[in-house]
């Protein structure tokens, strides 16, 4: 063991922004990481209708200075930590870090900008504990994509696994890591849940196509699945990211399919983008482990088997936890943050150099 395990807790509203998620884990920030409890706390559906206002459209999220609502998703999030702390017995002096990521409303690293709601400062004085945040901005001022930023996480988990492996994150965007040996890529591969989501809000008035069972139901319009695919960001050399809304123009295409044949047609778009991420690594992975709420889409989970033919399985399988891996991931990468050691990679993000990262904010000030 590289150092003493320090206590952090990781909090983070990903992009499908339907809950926020709080992890306990100890780590000294290299290799050893134990993990501990994970919760879900949803957001009041006004808040969280406010941020799809936001993130629906991008002259607010890039420009505006929406005060108020940052006020209000930092004070969720400390009402969320606040609530696992008394469920799980804790005391702020039990905690050495929070790791606040907060919630992405914009994300354009080719204009080195990206923007997530959460202000540090505010939530280590109502927490009464030292806040690390604002873990992507330092990448992207050196020239990096700021995202993916969990695969160091995934190397640490992963060190006993046969490789190369691949994880598959599927949230609102996809994205992977590629681990073999010291080799650690990773990108954005594409839409995951986020457009079928949007679908289901606009068609059905539902939160998400459970378990898949509507897309499973319809049929994919080939033609109309190439054209989704005409992307180039396809044919971007990794590293590479996207913002939530890259792809949702064209998503009109489905416009007028059936719920069903759109619901199938944009499943079958998430899966053959993600498999496209092939192309961007050294060699096949003898395995694909899934993360991310997609992985409780059946549809999706049937389609990755049958078209990769390799054992494509929830994180479950080699005991990490599906629904907290982020929120672990930021406490971890608040370790590493007070450590100084590199969060993102040259083969991760796009960054020059191994980057450091995340700002402090401390209980006392």
């Amino acid at each position: 063991m590289s150092a003493t395990l320090q206590t952090a807790i990781g909090v983070i509203s990903g992009t499908s922004m339907d809950a926020i998620d709080v992890a306990l884990v100890k780590t000294d920030g290299v290799m050893a990481v134990e993990t501990g409890a994970v919760r879900s706390y949803p957001y009041h559906p006004l808040l969280r209708e406010e941020l799809l206002r936001v993130v629906a459209d991008p002259y607010r999220g890039e420009f505006q200075p929406l005060t108020e609502l940052e006020e209000a998703v930092t004070d969720a999030h400390v009402s969320a930590v606040a609530k696992f702390m008394a469920e799980e017995g804790l005391r702020p002096a039990q905690i050495d870090l929070i790791g606040l990521h907060g919630q992405t409303v914009f994300h354009a690293p080719k204009r080195k900008f990206t923007r997530q709601l959460g202000l540090g400062v505010r939530a280590a004085k109502n927490l009464g504990i030292n806040v690390v945040y604002r873990f992507r901005h330092a990448d992207i001022a050196a020239g990096g994509e700021g995202a993916p930023i969990v695969p160091l996480y995934h190397r640490a988990l992963a060190a006993k696994l046969a490789k190369p492996l691949m994880v598959l994150n599927l949230g609102g965007v996809g994205n992977v890591t590629f681990l073999n040996g010291d080799t650690v890529i990773a990108f954005d591969t594409g839409p995951a849940s986020a457009l079928i989501d949007d679908f289901m809000r606009k068609r059905l008035e539902k939160a998400f196509d459970e378990d898949g069972a509507l897309a499973a139901s319809g049929a994919v319009h080939v033609e109309i699945l190439k054209q989704l695919l005409d992307d180039p960001y396809f044919t971007q050399a990794a590293p590479k990211s996207l913002d939530r809304n890259h792809f949702h123009a064209k998503a009109d295409l489905v416009k007028d399919l059936s719920d069903e044949d759109g619901a199938a047609t944009l499943a079958a778009f998430t899966v053959e983008a993600t498999i496209r991420a092939l192309e961007h690594v050294p060699e096949a992975p003898l395995r694909w482990l899934v993360t991310g709420g997609g992985r409780l889409n059946k549809t999706f989970m049937a389609l990755f088997a049958a078209r990769l033919g390799v054992p494509v399985e929830p994180v479950e399988s080699v005991g990490w936890n599906g629904d907290g891996l982020e929120a672990q991931c930021f406490g971890y990468l608040a370790v590493r943050s007070r450590m100084g050691l590199p969060l993102s990679l040259p083969t991760t993000t796009g960054v020059e150099e191994p980057c450091k990262g995340g700002e402090l904010a401390l209980a006392s000030k």
